[in-house]
């Protein structure tokens, strides 16, 4: 497979570029950001843009097997047209960007559970992602999933680049791995969500919004049937 990954410096990017490029059957990792990674791999490539509303020459972004959409940022301090702007209209730039060129493509999307699917209620960032989530589903992509992690526990050696949320995980970081396993079906963890996004490239799901017990349950099958 060759697959593009947004995001790829966030908590939940970072675990999905390694399973990525950990993979037997990824020949490609591209990753689309403001930034650069700072890594050098064999299947790496990266593309850095400070405007990811526009593509340019669209021929580069053709040939493509999934996209891997993990970029996000937190509603906190962000009023509903500046989030709506990051959150719903770069998000479907990006996809309406890679769409056409890549019929055959997967498209996975890192949305949040409490997502309000009916676009209506009060939660400001849950209409947002709700609508984010449906209008990516309208798009004519092979198939799309919506991922729903709840909790997430970061594994090897990954950490948040937002400094709220690395004070939060270095306070409650220590309880994760316990909880987890006395609620394994609400904390999922990076790893989780890299093998789940890649099994469902791979083979498929059988909904397209995914909650965390479905995560838990494709990366278990990600395990034991790996190329």
């Amino acid at each position: 497979m060759k697959v593009i990954v947004f995001g790829a410096s966030g908590m939940v990017g970072q675990g999905v570029l390694r399973e990525c490029l950990a993979a037997a059957d990824v020949e490609e990792v591209l990753c689309i950001g403001r930034s650069p990674l700072g890594q050098v791999h064999p299947k790496l490539r990266e593309r850095v843009q400070d405007d990811l509303f526009h593509y340019g020459d669209p021929g580069q972004l053709a040939g493509y097997d999934a996209c891997f959409f993990c970029l996000g940022v937190s509603a906190a301090g962000l009023d509903e047209a500046a989030y709506t702007r990051i959150t719903h209209d770069l998000t479907l730039a990006a996809a309406g960007a890679l769409a056409p060129l890549n019929p055959q493509m997967v498209l996975t999307y890192v949305s949040g559970t409490g997502t309000d699917s009916s676009e209506r209620g009060k939660v400001m960032w849950a209409r947002v992602k709700g609508r984010t989530e449906n209008d990516l589903l309208k798009l004519p992509f092979k198939a799309a999933y919506m991922f729903r992690p709840g909790a997430i526990r970061a594994l090897d050696g990954i950490r948040s680049k937002t400094p709220a949320y690395r004070w939060a995980y270095v306070l409650v970081g220590p309880l994760l791995g316990p909880l987890q396993r006395m609620f394994p079906t609400k904390i999922v963890t990076t790893r989780e969500i890299g093998l789940a996004m890649l099994e469902v490239a791979r083979h498929g799901a059988e909904r397209a919004i995914l909650e965390p017990p479905d995560i838990h349950a494709l990366a278990r099958i990600a395990v034991t049937s790996t190329p």
